[in-house]
């Protein structure tokens, strides 16, 4: 576990905090697609991203949900930091976007180490900043942007995080994320086709050129 935390922290952290994860810290895989927490949960610990991504979601009271942003290594999630500093029920809902590695740190040691290391507190100031400015460019997105620029921007970051031209998911999939309908999605994607941007398969979507 050492090795990897130097790999994806090693920039952030000093020797000792790295080695204080290491040693309480527990490493754990998750297939793609598996619900890592769903609302309502209670935080038992905060994860610490070693590679894969993840995707946080808010979700409705009709369980419409809405993509928030990705996690990928060497990053953790503020809103999971948030409920286990007030020890409140989880407000986001989290799936694996990849298979993916993480390190799950004890909520009891964060208040601790923010404390003692100086590291780990610019980390975390870090983190609800880059989060909040995420946030807040979803929020002009639903309010300002048009749907089919809305879609756009989901495919290219769809490609960034996953690093393939193939998107492996169905146009339903794709709706929820964007809190639209299957129908919308559908047809412009199929507007997208039309002008050579994509070509859309069966069971996937091959990006041509989103530029």
């Amino acid at each position: 576990m050492i090795q990897e935390l130097k790999d994806n922290y090693g920039h952030l952290f000093e020797e000792d905090l790295l080695n204080e994860i290491a040693h309480v810290g527990t490493f754990k895989e998750v297939p793609a697609g598996f619900t890592m927490m769903a609302i309502g949960d209670y935080v038992r610990g905060m994860p610490l991203l070693v590679s894969g991504a993840i995707k946080v979601m808010r979700e409705d009271k009709e369980g419409d949900e809405l993509l928030l942003y990705y996690l990928e290594s060497g990053e953790t999630c503020s809103m999971t930091m948030n409920c286990c500093m007030g020890q409140t029920k989880s407000e986001i809902k989290a799936v694996a976007e990849q298979d993916t590695t993480l390190i799950m740190v004890p909520i009891q040691k964060m208040e601790e180490w923010t404390a003692k290391y100086k590291t780990w507190r610019d980390f975390v100031f870090q983190t609800y900043h880059n989060r909040l400015n995420e946030v807040l460019h979803i929020l002009d997105s639903v309010a300002f942007e048009k749907m089919d620029q809305r879609l756009l921007n989901y495919l290219k970051e769809k490609i960034r995080i996953n690093k393939s031209n193939t998107i492996h998911n169905t146009h339903q999939e794709i709706a929820y994320d964007l809190h639209s309908s299957r129908v919308v999605i559908s047809r412009l994607l199929k507007k997208l086709e039309q002008m050579g941007r994509i070509e859309l398969h069966r069971n996937h979507i091959k990006i041509i050129n989103l530029a």
